[in-house]
């Protein structure tokens, strides 16, 4: 099906400000994408900040994931470029990317008969030398284990667990990779509220590969400021807005075949941006605690009261 152009006479901002020259993580120009003749994503100029989590919205079928598997490499354009840290992504070897840029896709299929451990353990793979492993490849599993809350889960089988345990071990397996980029689409599917917390909260603030959290004045970790060394590119597709914008530096909504709005939380949900791309009247109020956009939307049955 094809998509029409935005009705709108010009096009948001959808580059980075540069703070001291600051390379953005990837560089989309013109970009053009699709799965047969008619194009999904058209004429895409856009650029997603390094050591920052971006977020992507839009309803279903809009393009989002679409854009996510044109960066992970799993979709080639039909026109226009990809920069990622400055090179074109078409002249970087596979290999090469998936050191640098790890890839949840929407729907992953899990081998059977796999444990978890061996699952998570797969994400070692660009790492490992053609003689054997990479370096502290239990090490990484381990942590990546710990830090999803899965270790107990280790010598389960994949396909015996839970939606929701499923999910973070495929989350897992991303961290095991130990990349300083990361592309998840729909990484809380199947979560309870608690373990989506959880986990948008840990790829948030994760420090880049072999950097320290340092502690901050109370002692705990480092807070969302970032860690030693910078945190990582986190760019995911999330459906709940009230989360996304929760953790969210840079939000972009999508639809009409591109970007109609790009920028903090309080600058992309707007009133007119939700009836724009979503047909959706709703309130929007700030947390109490933290400030944040809190989406609260009206029924869209016109005899609901």
């Amino acid at each position: 099906m094809s998509i029409s152009a935005p009705d709108a006479p010009t096009r948001p901002s959808t580059s980075v400000p540069r703070d001291g020259g600051t390379e953005p993580a990837f560089r989309l120009r013109g970009l053009t994408l699709g799965y047969g003749a008619d194009p999904v994503i058209r004429d895409l100029d856009l650029d997603i900040p390094a050591g920052k989590t971006t977020v992507f919205i839009g309803s279903n079928g809009c393009g989002k994931s679409t854009i996510l598997r044109a960066l992970g490499r799993q979709l080639t354009p039909t026109s226009g470029s990809i920069e990622v840290g400055g090179r074109d992504l078409a002249r970087v070897k596979a290999r090469d990317h998936a050191r640098s840029v790890a890839f949840l896709p929407q729907s992953p299929l899990v081998p059977e008969g796999l444990t978890v451990a061996e699952l998570v353990a797969r994400g070692r793979h660009p790492h490992r030398r053609w003689w054997g492993g990479g370096d502290d490849d239990e090490g990484v599993v381990a942590e990546a284990l710990d830090m999803t809350d899965t270790a107990s889960l280790a010598h389960r089988r994949v396909d015996e667990l839970s939606g929701g345990q499923r999910q973070r071990v495929w989350v897992a397996l991303v961290l095991a990779q130990a990349t300083p980029t990361l592309l998840l689409d729909e990484p809380c599917s199947f979560l309870d509220l608690a373990h989506q917390l959880d986990i948008l909260d840990l790829v948030h603030d994760l420090p880049m590969p072999g950097a320290t959290r340092p502690e901050n004045t109370n002692g705990d970790s480092t807070d969302r400021d970032g860690a030693a060394g910078g945190r990582r590119t986190v760019i995911a597709v999330l459906h709940e807005l009230s989360l996304s914008a929760r953790v969210a530096d840079h939000l972009v909504a999508v639809a009409e075949g591109g970007v109609v709005a790009a920028g903090t939380p309080d600058e992309v949900i707007t009133t007119e941006n939700l009836r724009r791309v979503f047909g959706l009247d709703a309130d929007i109020i700030p947390d109490p605690l933290t400030g944040h956009p809190v989406v609260l939307p009206r029924s869209r049955r016109k005899d609901f009261a």
